[in-house]
């Protein structure tokens, strides 16, 4: 990466060689993307005045892994990138199909979570599954990726179709990137319909401070938003435009850090 504000990381777990970046200086911050994305879409709503932290989860982009996948697995990266940092704890932070994970380190590694940041949540848990909107949107990802395996990243381009040109053109560059037995693997995972948690109660256990940001579209309904706000014990809720949610997690972070 040619800019000069951003440090490559390169570490690994479980055998995988994995990717980040970080840029900034203050409270730690690792913030995690959505499906089918990579550390540069987090990066979109990195906080100002911290350190930030954005890795490409594995099976995504450069953190190349073609095998199964589990919660605990994409939970335990996040742990051995915090502990690669040299870090105690750090604020956990995930939009989309990241806040899955970021759940899932809550309550798999709650000793390195210093708050829990959560943008447009996915997952209810098992005893609530997907919506039909959410499982058709991926199922329909599932069948690009398994094609991109024979077809190539321009299997995943008609997925694009409802982005504005500009978009489009952005993330067609970025799929073009990408490992197609990656892609296939992480998209799977996903039409899979595996939950970070099984029941909502289980939330309480996150005893970290938490923002929680509603989604506002079919595939991050707002009733998966309040399964969280119903459980998670210090959570905050607001409700925030997309193009503003990096300046809600600094304002949640630095009111968490002030002296």
């Amino acid at each position: 990466m040619s800019d000069k504000r951003f440090t490559e990381i390169w570490y690994e777990n479980a055998g995988t060689k994995l990717f980040a970046v970080e840029a900034g200086s203050g409270p730690a911050v690792v913030l995690l993307h959505g499906g089918l994305a990579n550390h540069l879409s987090a990066q979109l709503h990195a906080p100002a005045g911290c350190r930030v932290i954005t890795p490409d989860l594995r099976g995504s982009a450069r953190s190349i892994h073609a095998d199964k996948l589990t919660w605990q697995q994409l939970a335990d990266d996040v742990a051995a990138l915090v502990r690669h940092c040299g870090l105690q704890r750090a604020v956990i932070g995930g939009i989309s199909f990241g806040t899955g994970v970021a759940t899932a380190t809550a309550l798999r590694h709650p000793h390195i979570v210093e708050a829990l940041v959560l943008l447009h949540p996915v997952y209810a848990g098992a005893e609530v599954g997907l919506t039909s909107a959410q499982q058709a949107a991926m199922n329909a990802m599932d069948a690009a990726g398994t094609r991109a395996l024979t077809e190539g990243m321009e299997a995943l381009f008609p997925l694009l179709d409802t982005l504005p040109e500009a978009l489009r053109a952005r993330a067609r560059a970025t799929f073009a990137t990408y490992d197609p037995a990656s892609v296939a693997a992480s998209t799977h995972f996903m039409a899979s319909a595996e939950q970070p948690f099984a029941t909502a109660a289980e939330l309480a256990r996150v005893t970290a401070p938490t923002l929680l940001v509603p989604g506002i579209d079919p595939y991050h309904p707002r009733e998966v938003a309040e399964v969280y706000a119903q459980h998670l014990p210090h959570r905050i809720v607001r409700e925030v435009e997309v193009e503003h949610l990096g300046s809600a997690i600094a304002d949640f972070i630095h009111a968490r850090f002030a002296v």
